[in-house]
């Protein structure tokens, strides 16, 4: 079964901002500059975890990944166009 989460990173190192953004892209929807979307299996999950962890320095870089909640509705404001399929848009 699949779950969506946000995953969110501020990488300080150029190299490493490139190696995981080639990595997540792989995986989910490009929405904001260090945003992504991704629907994953828990086994998917554990190896992008697995992975990032082998990337980033932790103690200069921050990765997050917010699991979303399983009812999707998304408000987007402003000039965001990159909706995951699926999601219900609401446009206050």
């Amino acid at each position: 079964m699949r779950a969506n989460y946000l995953v969110c990173y501020d990488i300080t190192e150029p190299r490493r901002l490139s190696r995981v953004f080639k990595l997540i892209k792989g995986k989910g929807l490009h929405i904001q500059y260090s945003v992504f979307h991704c629907s994953l299996t828990w086994q998917t999950l554990l190896e992008l975890k697995e992975k990032l962890n082998r990337i980033i320095d932790e103690k200069n870089d921050d990765v997050r990944i917010y699991p979303l909640p399983s009812e999707e509705k998304v408000i987007i404001m402003g000039c965001g166009d990159r909706v995951p399929n699926g999601v219900e848009i609401f446009i206050e």
